[in-house]
């Protein structure tokens, strides 16, 4: 049986929990977060070791990161249509698919060439799940926990990051980079079995006109709602969203939205945070740190202060708003970058200095988390009208994954070429161009409607005054 198949003709649950099937969904999306957070960062401790055995150059290093990029490119672009056109079911089935044997291969690689081969297919996996797991996610839960649940995805993700750091800590006393790559090849497989039992989404069962099933799906996922009334509101929008393209982007009213949400992808990536989770071993010996159990353990409490600031960043989002979160983050990455240029500029680095370096970059880190990291897709949800959403977040996706692409590959050469001080100035004089960017451009959206953000945007980046009542203000003793 193929894997479109199983897409339409899913096992439905047991009748007798339908109200854990919604979870159940939020649940197996945050296992698939958490394997790419751990497949993102598994390299950067891997890669101290297979260096040595494959006797890489810094450029060499630079390609087995970048190239991990342009498979995910290459993934994003056809992550949507796969989805699309098999299911969002079958496209999480295939990433799990291919997390499990990619990097099971990963670890088995014999030379720099397979493994840079394995980790573009790799790529084009995490790619693909970076459109699909967050849509699986937001069109098969209940409403209620939705903003949720795909929020948690975001966070299970960091915390896969912070799996990998320990896993590499634990693994960096033998050189063990093999089971580094390879481990996640367990969780992978194992997440396969509750998506094939799982169905596919309300959502798609209408993109194909199978009313009755999505009603039967949204029945046994939301039992709080009509069911009926959801499905026909689902294809309402779904008519509404037909002819959006790239080409809607770039005319009015929705260029000035586009340029922001592009340069907020292009910036989120540029101004470094993937030269700390791909490098981070490499930055902490250059900072003078010594020895394998300190620059493996270090990166694994940075991670865990960004899990912390991901999950503050949640909870205060729609209480303190858009911008002061955004601003407050960029900011602080400001800050931080201009300690570590005065850190590094120091040269022979020892004792106290180390350890300014070390707060840094997890202040670092934890900021980029706070404001980039948790506001880039609220941002992207917000901007455009439903017809163009998709369109809006996959350029954003692609401006985002270039910009890494270009961290990924030139990071470590530009260290060895530059010095770490010229480096990381460069990257905070980038943070500071992303600083002004975003307090020109990014709105404070919090509380406001959707269509009062479009209107914000055809109105040239301004909120339009509301139009008058025409009925005169009481006076203050009939309020009385």
């Amino acid at each position: 049986m193929s894997i479109a198949t199983l897409s339409e003709t899913p096992q439905p649950p047991s009748s007798k929990t339908p109200r854990r099937t919604g979870r159940l969904f939020a649940l197996t999306g945050a296992v698939v977060g958490v394997i790419y957070g751990y497949d993102t960062g598994s390299i950067s401790g891997a890669l101290v070791f297979l260096s040595r055995d494959f006797h890489l150059t810094e450029a060499e290093k630079g390609l087995v990161n970048s190239v991990l990029v342009f498979g995910s490119i290459l993934g994003a672009l056809i992550g949507g249509k796969l989805a699309d056109l098999l299911g969002r079911k079958a496209a999480m089935l295939i990433v799990a698919g291919s997390y499990a044997v990619f990097v099971a291969l990963s670890a088995a690689a014999p030379s720099v060439i397979v493994l840079d081969v394995v980790r573009f297919l790799l790529g084009v996996a995490i790619g693909i799940s970076i459109v699909a797991a967050p849509l699986y996610i937001a069109e098969s839960t209940p409403a209620r926990i939705r903003g949720a649940s795909v929020a948690m995805y975001q966070v299970a993700t960091v915390a896969g990051i912070v799996v990998t750091y320990f896993v590499n800590w634990g693994l960096s006393g033998g050189g063990h980079w093999r089971w580094m790559l390879g481990l996640s090849a367990i969780p992978a497989a194992l997440v396969m079995i509750p998506l094939l039992r799982l169905p596919d989404t309300p959502r798609w069962y209408v993109l194909k006109g199978h009313t009755e099933r999505a009603v039967e799906v949204m029945a046994m996922t939301d039992p709080d709602v009509d069911a009926r009334a959801e499905v026909a509101a689902v294809s309402a929008a779904l008519a509404e969203e037909n002819g959006g393209s790239a080409r809607s982007l770039l005319r009015k009213p929705y260029a000035r939205a586009a340029l922001f949400v592009v340069g907020l992808g292009f910036f989120c990536q540029i101004t470094g945070i993937n030269a700390v989770t791909y490098y981070s071993p490499q930055i902490f010996e250059e900072m003078g740190f010594t020895g394998s159990g300190q620059n493996f353990l270090l990166p694994s409490f940075v991670q865990l202060a960004s899990l912390a600031a991901t999950v503050l960043a949640i909870l205060i989002i729609d209480r303190l708003g858009r911008r002061v979160v955004l601003l407050s983050g960029i900011g602080t990455m400001v800050a931080m970058l201009a300690v570590l240029t005065v850190v590094f500029a120091m040269g022979d680095l020892h004792g106290a200095t180390t350890w300014v370096g070390f707060g840094a970059i997890l202040l670092f880190t934890a900021a980029f988390n706070f404001g980039f990291g948790s506001l880039i897709w609220v941002y992207a949800s917000e901007a455009f009208p439903a017809q163009l959403r998709s369109t809006g977040a996959s350029v954003m996706l692609t401006a985002d994954l270039v910009a890494n692409l270009l961290i990924a590959q030139f990071f470590p050469s530009l260290m060895a070429w530059a010095g770490a001080a010229r480096t990381f100035a460069g990257l905070g004089v980038l943070a500071l161009c992303a600083l002004v960017f975003a307090s020109f451009t990014a709105p404070e959206t919090k509380g406001r409607q959707l269509e009062e953000i479009q209107g914000y945007w055809r109105n040239g980046g301004r909120w339009p005054t509301p139009a008058p009542t025409g009925n005169p203000a009481p006076a203050p003793e009939a309020a009385l």
